[in-house]
């Protein structure tokens, strides 16, 4: 990647501070999956919100505690600030370069579970606070902090949170949890998530594995189960699933700009991730508003029959696949479940189990032209010294629905990563002119929001 034209600098103190936090939270290896590090976490986040000078409170949610925060001028506009405090587990161990749960520098990043998703995030939004006042003095607005710890595993008690909680989480504006600069170091921002729905498919075709001699009389549980899967996206990357793209919300004019100023990604994405081509033969503004705004099909994983060293020739009895649906609004998760199982049946599939991994998560788009996100990219611009990219949507998924439902405030997203940071993979890090580059952005936002 090239470095950005006009790198970003904060003071070293502020650096040691933000790596510092960051590799405390990297300590402690916080599994939502797997109930582990939990409390420790948020005890750990409550700690370095109230060293701020944020008064913090710990709200039960039935699952993970919420770690509620306020500062600031309570009087004045209120920012609200969304992050997670738990992670993705870090195996396979043996893939890293270092212990996960160690923050690890190797040249000019640091490596570790969560660096980057979320817990680097957090510590660089306290770090751009401190700088603030120490620069000016105390926030002539207030700034509230929901720091969830189930993300990782869909927020299944964060939406029913929100609307009870909604009175105190009231805000004009929100800074969402993931952001910087795009591939090709540009800096960027966006206004939007997809929903998700996570699923498995299975199907057992015979008592137990056979001899592979009875392939022509004797379903094959794998081959049934591809040709199911193949049946609800055609090569093209449409989905074919009858009624899915009916409520899909159009695109709005101001949507289409943004889409449309959006320099091209083509060779960076091709160069990152050593592609010859996209699906389709897309590019430039059709590579964009299908990465962007449009739902799809997703096979995750395959398992089925022996795997194992050497050769067995057998017709495998049963067979499994993980799928994901990336939404968007106003798709509704519930309708677009039945309308896969009903799609499923008529395609000659009804044998084919389904389901759920975890819940529904619906999509959310904000207001594009609302005055807090373009003081977002004003932010970025002074700060980089070229042109942002705005971002109607992001591609992948999160909890930002309720927020748009329950709280209807602007949301824009703000941070440390890239795109090779290796969110949720092996060697996750984030990288010395991000860190600096999201400090300095969130702190010359925090002036503009104060009129400076």
């Amino acid at each position: 990647m090239n470095e950005p034209r006009k790198r970003p600098e904060i003071p070293a103190h502020i650096l040691e501070y933000t790596l510092d936090a960051t590799a405390r939270l990297v300590e402690i290896p916080s599994l939502a999956a797997e109930g582990r590090g939990i409390t420790e976490s948020a005890a750990l986040v409550r700690e370095l919100l109230g060293a701020e000078g944020v008064r913090t409170e710990l709200h039960e949610t039935g699952g993970a505690p919420v770690v509620f925060g306020q500062g600031g001028n309570p009087d004045g506009p209120t920012i609200l600030f969304y992050n997670h405090y738990d992670v993705q587990p870090a195996e396979p161990l043996d893939a890293w370069s270092s212990d996960p749960w160690t923050l690890t520098r190797s040249g000019d990043s640091w490596y570790g579970r969560g660096a980057a998703d979320d817990k680097g995030e957090i510590a660089s939004r306290l770090a751009a606070l401190r700088l603030y006042r120490e620069r000016h003095g105390e926030l002539p607005f207030q700034v509230k902090f929901l720091i969830e710890g189930e993300e990782e595993i869909g927020s299944p008690n964060l939406a029913r949170y929100i609307e009870q909680h909604a009175e105190e989480l009231a805000a004009d504006a929100v800074v969402w949890e993931f952001g910087a600069v795009d591939s090709a170091d540009r800096p960027m921002t966006y206004t939007g998530l997809k929903g998700i729905i996570s699923a498995e498919l299975s199907i057992r075709t015979a008592k137990h594995d056979l001899h592979s001699g009875f392939s022509p009389v004797i379903e094959n549980a794998a081959y049934r189960l591809a040709a199911a899967l193949v049946s609800l996206r055609s090569p093209d990357g449409r989905v074919l699933i009858d009624g899915f793209y009916d409520d899909v919300r159009p695109v709005s004019d101001a949507e289409e700009r943004a889409l449309v100023a959006l320099p091209p990604e083509d060779d960076e994405l091709k160069a990152a991730f050593e592609l010859d081509g996209f699906i389709g033969d897309l590019s430039g503004t059709d590579l964009h508003r299908r990465l962007y705004l449009e739902p799809v099909f997703s096979i995750n994983a395959f398992e089925s029959g022996y795997n194992g060293p050497g050769i067995r020739v057998s017709l495998p009895a049963t067979a499994r696949a993980r799928i994901d649906i990336r939404l968007v609004p106003d798709q509704d998760p519930s309708r677009v479940w039945d309308q896969l199982q009903a799609q499923l049946k008529r395609n000659g599939y009804g044998d084919i189990e389904l389901r759920v991994l975890d819940h529904f998560e619906a999509g959310a788009r904000s207001d594009i032209e609302h005055p807090f996100v373009q003081m977002s990219v004003r932010a970025l611009r002074e700060v980089y010294g070229q042109e942002p990219s705005l971002f109607p949507s992001s591609f992948g998924s999160g909890p930002m629905h309720p927020f748009v439902k329950h709280l209807g405030a602007p949301i824009a997203g703000l941070g440390i990563g890239y795109p090779g940071s290796r969110i949720h993979g092996p060697d996750e890090h984030i990288r010395l002119q991000d860190i600096h580059g999201g400090i300095a952005t969130l702190a010359r936002l925090f002036e503009l929001y104060a009129g400076k």
